[in-house]
């Protein structure tokens, strides 16, 4: 990798324009502490000490962006509901911009709730509607994002997929053209349900187990030519240009045109890996978009991933903690 002012590089980011296009939630934490055990039942009772609301799913990669302070717009279907004008509020709060959200009666805005005691996740109760959208909402969305499209000439737009619904095969299909046409970097974090429906992307970034999982494989070895062969089984399916795949603590591994590596991952003292793929994505895409170098781009996003992983719950990554660990782990001697 040749010398990188990441100065100024950072300082490009608030001139980019990225798009996230996906399912939203609404993550609560319910933080406490456990004295007793309950006389009704076997269980811990937790004395709760705050409550607090963040932003997660796809909402969680706008959040990074608009953190390395790119122009970011969230694009996606909430139920009309308390907690899908919470979450509207919190991304108006973080400069997400909400112009292309929209908000139905016949859905239910995605919520997670986890009750927290000595930074250990104790319980979780989810709130969620996942079958797909309906034919008319469907419309609706693609709409937004011609719209968005139209209006805002984004660099890049990232697909980001938790199977709750609103990226359907018709969604993917057609959005996936109309980026081509218009040149907008589209790149994608899936699910099993449509892992293969993503055909023609720029960048498409699984973890391990969705690879496993997408395929239909037992990868016991993970060495680059065992990803390799991977990428070109995908690649003969998704007429994709990288792969970009998570490899948890091994780091990360690309392959672009015939090129590939694998880039191992910094020590870090891991306190939660919940949200790390959402800020490898943004960080990625972000990256990409500026640079066109898969490289640097695979470098500063294990980077992120790692450095987020070192906060409990899922948390955003800090611009000035990521470009000082740039400059200190991949600043090059002279």
């Amino acid at each position: 990798m040749s010398k990188v002012n990441f100065e100024e590089l950072f300082g490009r980011f608030s001139g980019m324009k990225i798009g996230v296009l996906g399912d939203v939630m609404l993550d609560t934490y319910w933080w406490g502490h456990v004295e007793r055990i309950s006389p009704e039942a076997p269980v811990p009772v937790v004395a709760l000490d705050r409550k607090e609301y963040r932003i997660g799913g796809a909402g969680n990669v706008a959040l990074n962006l608009s953190c390395l302070g790119a122009q970011v717009s969230i694009i996606s279907v909430l139920g009309n509901d308390d907690d899908g004008a919470r979450l509207t509020g919190l991304f108006s709060d973080n400069k997400i911009g909400t112009e292309y959200l929209l908000k139905k009666n016949s859905r239910i805005t995605t919520s997670k709730s986890r009750i927290i005691s000595r930074n250990q996740q104790m319980m979780r109760l989810d709130s969620e509607i996942t079958h797909d959208l309906e034919e008319k909402d469907e419309y609706e969305l693609f709409d937004a994002v011609e719209k968005f499209i139209s209006k805002e000439k984004p660099d890049a737009l990232i697909l980001e997929d938790y199977n709750k619904g609103v990226l359907t095969e018709k969604i993917i299909m057609k959005v996936i053209e109309i980026c081509r046409k218009q040149n907008v970097i589209t790149t994608v974090d899936p699910k099993r349900k449509n892992f293969l429906s993503y055909k023609g992307v720029n960048i498409f970034k699984p973890n391990m187990k969705e690879v496993n999982e997408g395929l239909n494989l037992l990868v016991e070895e993970i060495n680059e030519d065992v990803l390799n062969n991977i990428h070109e089984r995908l690649e003969k399916k998704l007429n994709h240009e990288v792969s970009f795949i998570t490899l948890s603590e091994k780091g990360v591994y690309y392959r672009q045109h015939g090129k590939s590596r694998i880039v191992p991952s910094h020590v870090r003292n891991i306190a939660d890996v919940s949200g790390a793929g959402d800020t490898v994505i943004a960080v990625a895409s972000l990256l990409y978009a500026a640079t066109k170098d898969v490289d640097l781009m695979a470098e500063v996003a294990n980077i992120a991933g790692g450095l987020v992983c070192e906060e409990v719950g899922t948390v955003a990554i800090n611009k000035e903690r990521l470009l000082e660990e740039c400059k200190l782990l991949l600043d090059n001697d002279e």
